[in-house]
């Protein structure tokens, strides 16, 4: 028989596993008796943890929610997914970011050396900047219970009245938290910034979900971001003076394939030809536009404007 400590771990472990535990089986997993098992039961409720007694001839136990948080018992693969996502959001813009390392440093001091070496190895930089104005923590969790509740949300955002939506999901994009939700007065998909999001409460009524178009939520907001339904209107390709590494470092939306040593192909696409123009221009380095006829017009295009501001503009140009 195992010791009493070990034991109590045990069971813990196993009421973790699973909603709802027959008494009997209990006991057989841990090789005591039933009377062994309430024992147990109560030394874990005096040490804080809410075990419920199901009624009833087979009788069982359930670990259930209480108003304090008890130590908790994590096997080695969920502790370490736990550091790795605390030192996710410790670098975003969730604005929980500094309860997030202190959380951090709590759950490493208690690890055990074997994981210790472990998350030490695993360090996570935020290689893009985090959200301009990190989103209040109470935001996020107000519009992720309504999200969750399927209720509707009232609140105040730059630029016009107060609004609702049917909010539907709660996404995070470019070091951005948004709100994904349907706009009735509206009648279409909409994505609010939520650190701009300010609620008012209550919340409005439920509402019945809508299904999002195409079904895929990072699709669709990618569509929406890129200005079509259909995806960027303007799809252009290039020869670029660069490594491919270098230029696939800035391009998360376009294809970069290696065509030598300093030199890749690039397709990329953008809401104008003007823009997609002015996108490959930003990299600095020769190209040679390999079509479509839009964009070497814009290219030129670009050309004279930027002559012109130089107050330099040759014959050619004119």
């Amino acid at each position: 028989m195992q010791k009493t400590s070990a034991r109590l771990l045990a069971l813990l472990s196993l009421l973790q596993a699973r909603r709802d535990w027959p008494g009997a089986l209990l006991a057989e997993r841990l090789e005591v008796s039933p009377r062994t098992v309430r024992r147990d039961v109560e030394r874990l409720r005096e040490l804080g943890y809410p075990i419920v007694a199901a009624k009833g001839p087979d009788g069982g136990y359930r670990l259930g929610a209480g108003s304090q948080l008890p130590p908790l018992l994590f096997d080695d693969e969920q502790a370490v997914a736990l550091v790795v996502a605390l030192q996710t959001v410790a670098v975003t813009g969730a604005g929980v970011g500094e309860a997030a390392a202190r959380a951090l440093t709590t759950v490493r001091q208690v690890m055990p050396a074997r994981l210790r070496h472990r998350i030490d190895s695993f360090q996570v930089t935020a290689v893009e900047p985090a959200a301009a104005a990190p989103v209040d923590g109470a935001t996020l969790s107000t519009l992720s219970a309504a999200v969750h509740a399927r209720e509707e949300v009232r609140f105040d955002y730059p630029g016009g009245p107060p609004r609702r939506a049917h909010p539907h999901h709660l996404i995070t994009r470019g070091g951005r938290w948004y709100l994904l939700a349907w706009d009735p007065d509206r009648g279409d998909w909409r994505t609010f910034r939520a650190d701009l999001i300010t609620p008012r409460v209550p919340n409005g009524p439920r509402f019945t979900p809508r299904d999002l178009p195409g079904g895929d939520v990072a699709a669709f907001v990618t569509r929406r971001f890129q200005g079509s339904e259909s995806g960027w209107p303007c799809h252009g390709e290039v020869l670029l003076d660069l490594p491919a590494a270098e230029v696939s470092r800035y391009t998360p939306d376009g294809f970069v394939e290696e065509l030598g040593p300093g030199r890749c192909r690039l397709i990329l696409g953008s809401w104008s030809w003007p823009a997609l123009a002015a996108a490959v221009g930003r990299f600095d380095a020769d190209f040679e536009v390999v079509g479509p006829p839009e964009l070497k017009a814009a290219s030129a295009h670009l050309a004279r404007r930027y002559a012109r501001a130089s107050g330099n503009l040759p014959d050619a140009l004119g």
